[in-house]
Protein backbone atom coordinates (compact mmCIF):
# COMPACT_ATOMS: atom_id res chain seq x y z
CA UNK A 1 0.00 0.00 0.00
CA UNK A 2 1.17 3.26 -0.58
CA UNK A 3 0.85 4.31 3.04
CA UNK A 4 0.99 8.13 2.26
CA UNK A 5 -2.20 7.95 0.03
CA UNK A 6 -3.62 5.14 1.75
CA UNK A 7 -4.32 3.41 -1.93
CA UNK A 8 -3.08 0.03 -2.58
CA UNK A 9 0.25 -0.36 -4.73
CA UNK A 10 -2.04 -1.75 -7.62
CA UNK A 11 -4.28 1.28 -7.83
CA UNK A 12 -1.55 3.77 -7.40
CA UNK A 13 0.33 2.42 -9.97
CA UNK A 14 -2.60 2.09 -12.87
CA UNK A 15 -3.31 5.96 -12.01
CA UNK A 16 0.57 6.83 -11.77
CA UNK A 17 0.35 4.95 -15.35
CA UNK A 18 -2.45 6.91 -16.68
CA UNK A 19 -1.57 10.32 -15.67
CA UNK A 20 1.86 10.24 -17.19
CA UNK A 21 0.91 8.18 -20.23
CA UNK A 22 -1.56 11.32 -20.65
CA UNK A 23 0.82 14.02 -19.74
CA UNK A 24 3.62 12.61 -22.31
CA UNK A 25 0.87 12.87 -24.56
CA UNK A 26 0.32 16.35 -23.94
CA UNK A 27 3.59 17.25 -24.12
CA UNK A 28 3.89 15.57 -27.41
CA UNK A 29 1.04 17.71 -28.95
CA UNK A 30 3.97 20.58 -28.33
CA UNK A 31 6.69 18.56 -30.02
CA UNK A 32 3.72 17.97 -32.92
CA UNK A 33 3.17 21.91 -33.88
CA UNK A 34 6.90 22.33 -33.29
CA UNK A 35 7.41 20.11 -36.19
CA UNK A 36 4.92 21.55 -38.16
CA UNK A 37 5.96 25.02 -37.70
CA UNK A 38 9.64 23.61 -38.95
CA UNK A 39 7.30 22.15 -42.07
CA UNK A 40 9.14 18.59 -40.93
CA UNK A 41 5.78 16.15 -41.57
CA UNK A 42 8.54 13.17 -41.08
CA UNK A 43 8.85 14.32 -37.63
CA UNK A 44 5.28 15.58 -36.55
CA UNK A 45 4.20 12.04 -37.81
CA UNK A 46 7.00 10.22 -35.95
CA UNK A 47 5.46 12.47 -32.48
CA UNK A 48 1.74 11.31 -33.51
CA UNK A 49 2.56 7.98 -33.52
CA UNK A 50 4.33 8.33 -30.12
CA UNK A 51 1.33 10.26 -28.68
CA UNK A 52 -1.25 7.62 -30.24
CA UNK A 53 0.75 5.27 -27.98
CA UNK A 54 0.40 6.88 -25.04
CA UNK A 55 -3.47 7.33 -25.65
CA UNK A 56 -3.42 3.53 -26.20
CA UNK A 57 -1.55 3.07 -22.94
CA UNK A 58 -3.42 5.96 -20.40
CA UNK A 59 -6.79 4.19 -22.03
CA UNK A 60 -5.59 0.56 -21.34
CA UNK A 61 -5.16 1.47 -17.69
CA UNK A 62 -7.93 3.30 -17.19
CA UNK A 63 -9.84 0.00 -18.21
CA UNK A 64 -7.88 -1.97 -15.93
CA UNK A 65 -9.05 0.66 -13.29
CA UNK A 66 -12.21 0.41 -13.74
CA UNK A 67 -12.44 -3.39 -13.80
CA UNK A 68 -10.45 -4.01 -10.81
CA UNK A 69 -12.44 -0.87 -9.01
CA UNK A 70 -15.82 -2.17 -9.92
CA UNK A 71 -14.62 -5.76 -8.87
CA UNK A 72 -13.99 -4.63 -4.72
Amino acid sequence: MATATHTDDRTYDLISVAYHALQAGETHEQYIRDAEARDDQEVADFFREIQQQHNRTADRAKQLMHSRLADG
